[in-house]
């Protein structure tokens, strides 16, 4: 995969997440501050959290202006051009599944291309999906949705572990990033609107 398209991949997924991100903070009647941070930090999180694991210090989102430039603006023209999609839970979860998508098979296939083992490749991409969400949902002081929502961290397993198997069976970088988190969302986007849920105990 060419360094630019890896680029757009990265940055997309940092927009989607950074616009879910805002969507909630607007929702949460957030001041102008706190939708741009809470929007910022859902974008460039999981990559900073998976910097800090595999030991890269800085993290690339504290070094590489265009990272954290797209979250902020992102934020800012949700904040002022979209407050009112942030009264439908729908369009937050829809950005919030693309990135999920993007960051678990682009943050797989790109570990996995660097000569990292499969299993590393895989809890690289995963952790990459759902950092940005925790992060998100502890700023808005709510129990995070990778512990809660419809089939959130499976999707994200589901991307990165699609991607890092078909590369294994020879497939382009690119397109095994595509199809696995084209799954990724698919997964994410119907176990929403069908409400499937891992199982949970029964109330006492």
């Amino acid at each position: 995969m060419s360094a630019l398209l890896s680029e757009g991949l990265q940055l997309a997924g940092i927009l989607a997440f950074a616009i879910s991100g805002a969507l909630v903070g607007v929702r949460r009647r957030l001041d102008i501050l706190g939708v741009v941070v809470v929007g910022s930090f859902t974008g460039i999180g999981g990559g900073v959290i998976r910097d800090v694991l595999l030991g890269v210090h800085p993290p690339v989102s504290f070094t590489h202006w265009p990272n954290l430039t797209v979250a902020v603006l992102g934020s800012f023209i949700v904040f002022f051009v979209h407050p009112r999609l942030a009264r439908i839970r729908y369009f937050e979860v829809v950005f919030d599944a693309f990135g999920l998508g993007l960051f678990s098979a682009h943050g797989a296939a790109a570990a996995y291309a660097s000569g990292q083992t499969p299993l590393t490749s895989m809890l690289v991409g995963t952790i990459t999906a759902i950092g940005g969400g925790v992060i998100r949902d502890v700023l808005v002081n709510r129990v995070p949705g990778v512990l809660t929502r419809e089939l959130y961290a499976i999707s994200a397993l589901l991307g990165a572990n699609t991607a890092v198997g078909l590369m294994a069976c020879g497939m382009d970088e690119l397109w095994a990033a595509v199809i696995g988190g084209t799954a990724a969302v698919v997964l994410r986007l119907v176990s929403f609107m069908r409400g499937w849920h891992l199982p949970r105990p029964r109330r006492p």
